[in-house]
């Protein structure tokens, strides 16, 4: 028989893989260029990117299509990396935050495979209907490349 640590410890744990797999979503579908699952999986959020701040499926669809360039095939012919990810608070109170590291690279005809932007996800996740979700996104730059194919407009380091 499971003790009441031993079992809290594992709502704990299962708390921080469902986060973990919210975290490591993002990228998949973002480099997919799958904006409306993208939305789909913020909907609850609030992103924020330099000089933007969008909130709910429909605005941050509609910044993620205007924002980002999809190329031939689709998608943005970026990868994102997601790294160095550390949960903050206590899960079991129905909230949590975390910081982690991002790095983007591209590549097209004539684009070599090169890192595009470096920086930081700040997010904050909720238990809404027993499942988390993501309830904001803040987008933090910290080393920014060649981003001509990746943003549109005046977007620039805003879509990451």
């Amino acid at each position: 028989m499971h003790s009441q640590n031993e079992t809290e410890l594992v709502r704990i744990l299962q708390a921080e893989r469902d986060i973990i797999r919210l975290i490591n979503s993002y990228p998949y579908l973002l480099d997919s260029g799958k904006f409306e699952k993208v939305a789909e999986l913020l909907r609850y959020a609030t992103l924020e990117a330099p000089g933007h701040q969008v909130t709910g499926r429909d605005e941050i669809k509609k910044f993620l299509t205007s924002g980002i360039q999809r190329h031939q095939d689709g998608t943005p012919r970026t990868w994102h990396a997601v790294s160095n990810i550390l949960i903050e608070g206590y899960p079991l109170s129905g909230e949590a935050s975390t910081s982690s590291y991002f790095i983007v690279h591209q590549e097209l005809p004539g684009f070599p495979l090169q890192p595009i932007c470096t920086g930081h996800y700040k997010d904050r996740f909720a238990l809404i209907d027993g499942e988390w979700q993501f309830v904001h996104r803040a987008v933090v730059p910290h080393l920014i490349g060649d981003l001509r194919f990746h943003v549109s407009g005046t977007n620039a380091e805003a879509n990451l």
